[in-house]
């Protein structure tokens, strides 16, 4: 089984999709994927499907839910499989679990090569750093589970995921920064900071890939607009790291070249305190 939810949901079994139509079913699979390998218990399905307000009939419901996910999985998987699909999605006291190995999943293999880059990029391998992120973030076909509609407890997974696919590229462009690729990045950047125009991570990173291609007036207006921005719509200033890396663009400091020798966390904390 390949089951995909950096995106559209996906689940093939012998190239079959067993993704429901039904939207409450696709949900339920959607859950127990997130979560394979653990019982999920009863109540915390209905509170994804339902939330509070539970119908009369809800045990009755997810049980057949769970039904039609096992007829999905038993047709995908032929008659040389008899029972297995029980086996699959087994039933357990008071849950349900997904019983197939975490590889199957994409958001497993995501988090694993975020994990290996983030080592590398710790341990000062740039270059494997950047591969590592890049390959991680390949993976995502949209926003995670972009067809599903999600309740309490997927809107959390959701939310998590999206999280970690930006921290990630910030992650991916500091290696890239220390490789040196300023002036690859500066389009991206850009980007980047026009859909998220309060994050300062992104914009000290688009400051100095600006900076280090001999285009300081327009490092500075990025900085500029941001505190603009902040004060505008916050009644709060640019961090201080944020304001000593604006300084020190102001006064050309060395330390904004490609750094060598001990390197920082992160482009953001290069001026930290």
């Amino acid at each position: 089984m390949e089951i995909q939810v950096l995106g559209p949901l996906s689940a093939d079994v012998n190239g079959v999709s067993i993704v429901p139509t039904a939207g409450k079913p696709r949900q339920l699979l959607a859950l127990l994927a997130f979560y394979s390998g653990r019982v999920m218990p009863v109540p915390t399905l209905m509170e994804e499907i339902w939330g509070t307000d539970l119908p009369q009939s809800a045990m009755t419901t997810m049980q057949t839910y769970i039904l039609q996910l096992r007829r999905r999985l038993g047709t995908a998987m032929g008659p040389d499989a008899p029972g297995a699909a029980k086996e699959v999605l087994a039933t357990r006291h008071g849950g349900y679990v997904l019983q197939i190995p975490p590889g199957s999943i994409d958001v497993h293999r995501y988090e694993q090569l975020v994990a290996a880059g983030q080592t590398a990029f710790e341990e000062g391998d740039d270059a494997r750093a950047a591969e590592l992120f890049r390959n991680a973030l390949a993976m995502w076909q949209g926003p995670a589970l972009v067809d599903v509609r999600v309740g309490p407890i997927l809107e959390i997974e959701v939310m998590r995921l999206e999280e970690s696919r930006l921290v990630t590229v910030e992650r991916r462009i500091d290696a890239d920064l220390r490789l040196g690729r300023h002036a690859e990045l500066i389009a991206e950047l850009l980007d980047l900071i026009a859909r998220h125009p309060q994050h300062e991570g992104l914009h000290s990173q688009a400051m100095v890939a600006l900076y280090r291609s001999g285009r300081q007036a327009t490092a500075l207006d990025v900085y500029r607009r941001l505190r603009k921005r902040l004060i505008e719509d916050l009644g709060v200033e640019p961090s201080p790291q944020l304001q000593r890396l604006h300084q020190a663009m102001l006064t050309v400091d060395p330390a904004l070249d490609v750094v060598c020798g001990p390197r920082p966390t992160s482009t953001y904390d290069l001026f930290a305190a």
